[in-house]
């Protein structure tokens, strides 16, 4: 009888302290950057806001642009400030998902990969990866000029551009836009793509 009441005094303390840690806990809302639409992202329980500074949170852009076909982009934000219960965020990178990429490749073609680090006109440092899909087999001459279209767009672009608006032309495929039609001139292209980025560096004045 002794060993039942202790076991059931400890399991209803137990209990209790659950109970009570959860209840000193809000529930916070995460927004994507309001140059990606401020759309909410998920909500997350904290006991104290500075407890979620930092956050990488992923999603996908279909949650920013309910279109379906954009499934395969993968998006992460991290926190980087916290207004009463809104966390706020900035993009941190993006990349496709793995069947998405293995989809695209094919036998018998050529893949053309760069590697690209730029800042953007505002000062954020960003490293990309880009690929190119031929139709077919496609000569090392012409890999070589494509590469050196990827470069030079992706820096002009990075010029003239603030990051967030890089950012918008990276997931909605306007730079890769700008690549294809470049690239199609030198070979038979089927798919260019940004298939990841990663934000590197902010810059001092605006990094959190």
């Amino acid at each position: 009888m002794w060993l039942s009441h202790t076991v059931n005094e400890l399991s209803s303390k137990g209990t209790k302290h659950v109970r009570d840690k959860w209840r000193t806990k809000a529930w916070y809302t995460v927004v994507s950057p309001n140059y990606l639409g401020s759309v909410e992202l998920c909500t997350v329980p904290a006991d104290d806001p500075s407890k979620i500074m930092g956050r990488i949170i992923d999603s996908t852009l279909y949650e920013i642009t309910n279109d379906f076909a954009h499934q395969y982009l993968k998006l992460y934000f991290q926190v980087i400030e916290v207004d009463a219960k809104t966390a706020k965020t900035v993009f941190k990178g993006h990349e496709y998902s793995r069947d998405y990429l293995r989809s695209l490749v094919r036998r018998r073609t050529t893949r053309v990969d760069s590697l690209l680090n730029i800042t953007t006109k505002d000062g954020y440092k960003v490293r990309l990866s880009v690929s190119a899909f031929s139709l077919s087999r496609i000569k090392t001459s012409q890999e070589t000029a494509i590469r050196q279209i990827m470069l030079r767009i992706v820096n002009e672009k990075a010029a003239a551009l603030t990051f967030d608006q890089f950012v918008q032309e990276v997931v909605l495929g306007k730079i890769a836009s700008d690549i294809y039609n470049e690239a199609k001139k030198v070979a038979p292209i089927r798919h260019v793509g940004i298939r990841k980025s990663k934000l590197v560096q902010q810059p001092a004045t605006t990094a959190a």
